[in-house]
């Protein structure tokens, strides 16, 4: 890997940008699946803005209180509307909220125990934090590319979309400061192939480890032998694929679109004996867990099952500092006993008072689930100074 040469001392830190629907995000979930520790300075962005964070008061003095919405937050899409057709608001807006970032970055580069981690920023090289970085790496996609995963995933319109991409400097600006480039305009095991290959030249070991082999029949009992959690691995789409069609047989899925949700969370998967028989689909983002998948096999015992995987979910949620974890329960496993004995409590989000977490509870409940929380660090990263 080198020596790293940035501005954080025994870390090697990788600046990752690229215009709006390029996939950065889907990158830097790669590279965490990888070992990196992530950050996403566009998420921070927000926080220091929300009600109660350090820089809530100077936007409302800089803007007016016409910005706020009935329950005081600040309407970022008003707010974005303003700032996206003036230059010189934009200028106002990030001379409050820049300082914040670097402050919270600096803090989570300096805390994480990973040796490598990325930095996410659609203005990493406009706010000169390449400049602090060991490499820079950029993803590109084209215009169509760009405009379709808007509609999709953000509910654009195809106008506001194009509006959107039109507002932003060319891609090869950005391109041509970069170490590495990541096309992503095709399937997630396409740009999965180009990030593990730029991972091994900066001298990051990765093999994907031989598959265990598993019995692939069905069996009337499970084996006897220890509850094993392991994280789960691209390589294993399929096996978890069959997994979730066995536990969840209305729903069937495909091993391609397990692959793709590689690109959004990461998967514990328990194994009894030599059977996979649980899994939990969780990502951390904007320092909060979201557990949205748990199926474990009848046949197994609930309680010490789910503490298995819920302990190990939360061990490396606090690897990423993450400060509460949400975790959305299917109807059969939501006993309040059950969740109570691992620390959580049944909660909507509206009581959970952290704008982030009410945010992140209304982004990420499926249908049809129970909300339980559970607080992880008491000291708040974006906290007011």
């Amino acid at each position: 890997m080198g020596t790293p040469v940035g501005k954080w001392a025994g870390k090697y830190v990788i600046g990752l940008t690229g215009n709006i629907g390029t996939g950065k995000s889907v990158v830097r979930k790669m590279l965490e699946h990888l070992g990196a520790y992530g950050i996403d300075a566009d998420a921070l962005a927000h926080r220091v803005i929300a009600k109660g964070g350090p820089g809530y008061q100077a936007v409302i003095n800089t803007f007016g209180r016409w910005i706020l919405d009935a329950n005081g937050e600040i309407d970022r899409s008003r707010l974005g509307r303003l700032v996206f057709a003036d230059p010189d608001a934009l200028k106002s807006l990030e001379a409050v909220v820049h300082p914040y970032v670097l402050q919270a970055i600096d803090w989570l580069v300096q805390r994480t125990k990973q040796d490598v981690v990325v930095i996410e920023a659609i203005k990493l090289i406009e706010t000169n934090i390449h400049k602090q970085c060991d490499a820079l790496w950029v993803t590109t996609a084209p215009p169509e590319v760009q405009a379709a995963r808007l509609v999709k995933t953000r509910h654009m319109s195809e106008a506001d979309a194009r509006q959107r991409i039109a507002a932003q400097p060319p891609q090869e600006t950005k391109i041509r400061l970069a170490q590495v480039v990541i096309r992503n305009d095709s399937t997630f095991e396409a740009a999965w192939k180009q990030v593990t290959a730029a991972w091994k030249s900066i001298g990051k070991k990765y093999e994907e480890p031989a598959p265990e082999v598993r019995p692939t029949a069905v069996l009337a009992t499970l084996p006897p032998g220890p509850i094993k959690v392991e994280r789960g691995r691209p390589r294993q789409s399929k096996e978890i694929a069959d997994l979730f069609n066995r536990l969840r047989p209305n729903h069937k899925i495909t091993s391609e679109d397990i692959m793709a949700a590689f690109g959004e969370k990461a998967f514990l998967l328990l194994s009894s004996g030599n059977v996979l028989a649980g899994v939990v689909g969780w990502q951390v983002e904007n320092l909060v867990a979201r557990t949205t998948d748990i199926l474990l096999d009848p046949r197994l015992p609930v309680a010490t099952a789910l503490k298995s995987l819920v302990e190990q979910m939360e061990a490396a949620s606090r690897d990423l500092q993450c400060e509460a974890s949400l975790v959305f329960v299917p109807a059969e496993l939501s006993s309040d006993a059950l969740w109570s004995s691992l620390g959580y409590q049944r909660r909507t989000s509206q009581s959970l008072g952290v704008l982030a977490w009410q945010e992140a509870a209304q982004e990420s409940q499926p249908e049809g689930t129970v909300l339980f929380f559970k607080q992880l660090r008491v000291d708040r990263v974006l906290r007011p100074i």
